[in-house]
């Protein structure tokens, strides 16, 4: 098994940037699928992004397509989220996961892998 753990979460203001990192221990990081989920208050977690085992396919939510960027270093066993342009929407625990198989899905129930999330706040 795999066991992850995101960082690089905080406050920022509309029209900033975050990078989020997932950095994963364990079993080997290139057999994995990863994926993005937020959270935000009241609400249930829902998928942001998600990057194949070699990281040449990826695929967004429509609200986050062209603002944020996935991707992955498997020689340093990281996955990443690069977040531009963030509007208060945006604000929400995000939690990497991952699944074994070759290319990451946007469905929850597929992955079986969680981090314990980081929390993003954008304030206008």
């Amino acid at each position: 098994q795999v066991h992850l753990v995101e960082s690089g979460g905080g406050l920022v203001q509309v029209g900033g940037s975050l990078r989020l990192s997932c950095a994963a221990s364990g079993d080997t990081f290139s057999s994995y699928a990863m994926g993005w989920f937020r959270q935000a208050p009241g609400k249930e977690r829902e998928f942001v992004a998600a990057i194949s085992r070699g990281g040449g396919s990826t695929r967004y939510v429509d609200s986050v397509k062209g603002r944020f960027t996935i991707s992955r270093d498997n020689a340093k066993n990281t996955m990443y989220l690069e977040m531009n342009s963030l509007e208060a929407e945006d604000t929400a625990v995000y939690y990497c996961a991952g699944q074994r198989t070759p290319r990451g899905g946007a469905l929850l129930s597929g992955y079986d892998y969680w981090g314990q999330g980081t929390q993003v706040t954008i304030s206008s």
